[in-house]
């Protein structure tokens, strides 16, 4: 049986998630991971379908460790492959489940991120058209700022990576930005 394809992916995130903010963090996520993986030669589709399913489960099944464990067993059932599954486990902390591969260290390092850029972004005049690392950095120490985003998590994912923190924000920005349209952020 063929792996599910992007279309299945966005079907199925559609079937899950009402919210447009959270589908617009999924499709953040998932721009992001097409970029690391262009930069990384891997499989684009595979790392996009990763990003775009990582939260799926969220509105059914908020509370920890429901989410992604009950999502990861439906991923199963539509036929997802184990290491995109082990990567959408390894992106909740809290599941136990290690990131040994670079897909699921890239999913962890992006899912806090794009969410916080994207917060600093849609309260800008020109929204992520001129947004720098500094800026991103500067909010990042408001801890009244996106209170929810953990910032721990930011800066141990640029660690797993190997990235110089500076460099994965602005990596993370410029990707963000060629989808800013479908982001909300243009």
């Amino acid at each position: 049986m063929p792996s599910p394809t992007y279309q299945d992916a966005l079907s199925l995130m559609h079937e899950y998630t009402q919210s447009d903010a959270l589908r617009k963090h999924m499709y953040a996520v998932e721009t992001v991971m097409r970029a690391y993986a262009r930069k990384h030669n891997e499989n684009e589709e595979e790392w996009a379908i990763t990003g775009l399913l990582h939260d799926f489960d969220y509105e059914k099944y908020p509370n920890a460790p429901d989410h992604p464990l009950k999502g990861s067993e439906v991923l199963k059932e539509k036929g997802f492959p184990e290491h995109v599954r082990i990567a959408i486990l390894g992106h909740a902390g809290y599941t136990g489940v290690l990131r040994d591969s670079l897909l699921a260290k890239v999913l962890f390092a992006c899912d806090e991120l794009c969410g916080f850029i994207g917060a600093v972004a849609v309260i800008r005049p020109n929204k992520i058209t001129d947004l720098e690392a500094s800026s991103v950095k500067k909010k990042l120490k408001d801890k009244g700022f996106a209170r929810n985003v953990n910032r721990d998590d930011i800066t141990h994912g640029a660690m797993e990576l190997g990235v110089p923190l500076d460099d994965h924000i602005k990596f993370v920005i410029d990707a963000m930005k060629q989808d800013a349209a479908r982001l909300g952020l243009s």
